[in-house]
């Protein structure tokens, strides 16, 4: 299979995920406001390196939503993520980190906008039927950082609390800089359920 397959998007396929209008159970409250889902994100998260040497490593936990980095074998940083939803799981097993991104976008998920860049339809896929007069934009994935050669990596982006994404990590934006920053090429992380 040629490399030219590159990356997958992870583009919020509900819009009322985003959406503080959603009311939940029908009793009238938003499920969550945008702000309050990063502020729970980053209550999970941490970092704390100082001293500490080591090769790092990453293990992704799927079921606990969670990307532990290490150095040596200490635990140095955690942050809350949002996998794969069902029909994209994220994919299990040994990586290496194999491409570093930081104004990534995706190839295969976006919008389609006007000539001014106005969204003419949102969360598209490219392949889907472009309108007349528009172009195809990839949903921004800052901070990429490429596992697979089919384009799951991880990056910044909408953490609603379960997965979401169409197969890549997602993390918050304080944690995914940090990340970026200690995350060497070809580094290796390991995806568990």
């Amino acid at each position: 299979m040629a490399l030219l397959v590159l990356a997958g998007g992870c583009a919020n396929y509900d819009s009322r995920l985003n959406s503080s209008s959603t009311k939940y159970l029908g009793v009238g409250e938003p499920i969550v406001s945008q702000e309050s889902k990063e502020d729970l994100a980053l209550r999970r998260s941490y970092w704390d390196s100082d001293g500490i040497s080591g090769s790092p490593s990453m293990v992704i936990n799927l079921s606990q939503q969670t990307a532990s980095f290490y150095k040596g074998d200490k635990l140095v940083g955690v942050s809350a993520i949002s996998s794969g939803r069902e029909g994209y799981d994220t994919p299990t097993g040994s990586y290496k980190i194999i491409q570093k991104r930081i104004d990534h976008a995706s190839n295969l998920y976006g919008d389609f906008v006007d000539g001014a860049g106005n969204v003419v339809v949102k969360n598209v896929a490219s392949k889907d039927p472009c309108p007349p007069g528009a172009k195809f934009r990839g949903a921004p994935m800052p901070y990429f950082m490429r596992l697979t050669n089919t384009g799951v990596g991880m990056h910044q982006g909408f953490l609603p609390g379960v997965p979401d994404s169409h197969g890549c990590i997602r993390m918050p934006e304080k944690m995914v800089k940090i990340f970026w920053e200690n995350t060497p090429m070809g580094m290796p992380v390991t995806v568990v359920h």
